[in-house]
């Protein structure tokens, strides 16, 4: 098979791999933070906090006499606190016995369970903290659209635009008031496809009736990852025109016919900066999650809609904004449970499991596409990676506060056999995991 077909898309092997690298990165050292900083707190000494593995590229000791370093291999990092043996926090038995107590106190084998626990717990929580931050970041920065149907910048399209302007404010479509901007979408839901629109707006405290395009345009708003309009050639704002030989004027035209094809190739004619270009592309069977937790297969070709004009905006309040970051963050995490369930249970396939290699390709992506959709990438690869090390697996962070509720429960922790026996079945399941992942990510 070619394994390069998963570059070209992306830009070349080096920038592919450089976002991943960056992403990965500042995911590991918020998590490995979350560790370091919380044990510190709580008396548990951090003698390395190392961004990625092997030979030490460079390094520096501060205050507290922790080294941070930097290594070779930039694919993970760790903390190794005192009376570890080695990065993977395994306890060093003999040399913790040697020590005093007040030394033994700053280990994690001699720390209270709750200092244990708090510690463990950090990296993943960490995890969190940050994606919620960097999702109210992004709404501080940007707004959020303001609930009104008033033309912001208006995008470029085939058919005249008419009169309609920016700052116009829509107060009807084909008769039909539209006081807010939920209103405009659903009049615009229920349109069929026309190459005219009639529109009633509000221009200088003067009503207009004026004509304008269809409300959702075919227009591509945004292109989805390994989608069939991706590998096509499309770019965002591109109008399609017609679909075999058809011409179509509304984004809502565009699901029943992909539908019908069924997987068969389509003749899309678009237009493109005053240009028309004709492109094939192959619907792909897409299980999408549902409101309610579950799933759907669709035909899919993996444009997103919008309408023909950008969203007027307004600063939202900071009790707007941490709502908001706090659900999108549930949102990713409750997909992501959801997801995992649908395919153990064989409701939905197993290829929407991706693995370092598919992780690379949306971090090259994502990166490509600009600065904010990579950074949001960020705070969702940082959620599923803290929801990654919450599952009870030894080894992983959930398996370790597994360990500690039997000793909360029995009052002593797991013998060193049995966590010995454990740790290797639970290195044995993440090394299978990763495997499939990767099997996922070159075969399917």
């Amino acid at each position: 098979m070619d394994f390069m077909g998963f570059v070209p898309d992306f830009g070349n092997l080096f920038f592919t791999l450089g976002a991943f690298v960056l992403a990965l990165s500042i995911i590991v050292a918020v998590h490995e933070y979350g560790h370091y900083i919380v044990g510190r707190w709580t008396g548990i000494h951090a003698e390395v906090f190392s961004i990625g593995f092997g030979p030490v590229l460079f390094s520096g000791v501060d205050r507290h006499g922790t080294r941070w370093q930097v290594a070779a291999l930039p694919f993970g990092g760790f903390v190794k606190f005192l009376g570890d043996a080695n990065a993977a926090s395994a306890a060093d038995n003999e040399a913790v016995s040697q020590m005093s107590a007040e030394d033994r106190r700053r280990t994690m084998t001699g720390a209270p369970l709750w200092a244990r626990s708090a510690t463990v717990a950090a990296g993943p929580v960490f995890n969190f903290i940050f994606s919620i931050a960097i999702f109210a970041g992004y709404v501080l920065l940007n707004g959020i659209a303001a609930d009104t149907p008033r033309l912001g910048a208006v995008h470029p399209l085939p058919a005249p635009m008419q009169e309609l302007r920016e700052g116009d404010l829509i107060t009807a479509i084909d008769g039909r008031p539209t006081g807010s901007l939920t209103e405009f979408y659903r009049v615009a839901g229920d349109l069929p496809g026309a190459p005219a629109v009639d529109y009633m707006v509000e221009r200088d405290g003067t009503m207009l009736a004026l004509q304008g395009p269809h409300p959702v345009p075919a227009r591509a708003a945004g292109i989805s990852l390994n989608s069939a309009a991706r590998d096509a050639g499309m770019q965002p704002g591109d109008v399609i025109m017609a679909v075999e030989g058809e011409a179509i004027w509304s984004f809502g035209e565009l699901p029943p016919i992909v539908s019908a094809a069924e997987g068969e190739p389509l003749q899309l004619r678009i237009w493109r900066d005053g240009e028309e270009l004709e492109l094939a592309l192959i619907p792909r069977r897409t299980d999408l999650p549902l409101p309610d937790g579950g799933f759907e297969t669709r035909w899919l070709i993996g444009l997103q809609s919008g309408s023909f004009f950008e969203h007027p905006t307004r600063q939202p309040a900071l009790a707007e904004v941490v709502p908001f970051a706090a659900g999108q963050t549930w949102n990713v995490i409750t997909r992501s449970l959801s997801g995992l369930y649908h395919m153990v249970s064989g409701a939905i396939s197993t290829c929407n499991l991706s693995g370092p290699i598919g992780i690379a390709t949306t971090s090259g992506a994502m990166a490509a596409d600009g600065i904010w959709p990579f950074i949001w990438f960020i705070a969702v690869l940082s959620t599923a990676v803290g929801l990654l090390n919450l599952f009870p697996i030894p080894i992983l962070d959930g398996g370790h506060l597994l360990f500690h509720a039997w000793e909360a429960v029995t009052g002593k922790p797991p013998g060193d056999r049995a966590l010995n026996i454990l740790m290797t079945i639970g290195l044995m399941m993440i090394g299978s995991l990763m495997l499939f992942a990767i099997f996922n990510d070159l075969f399917c």
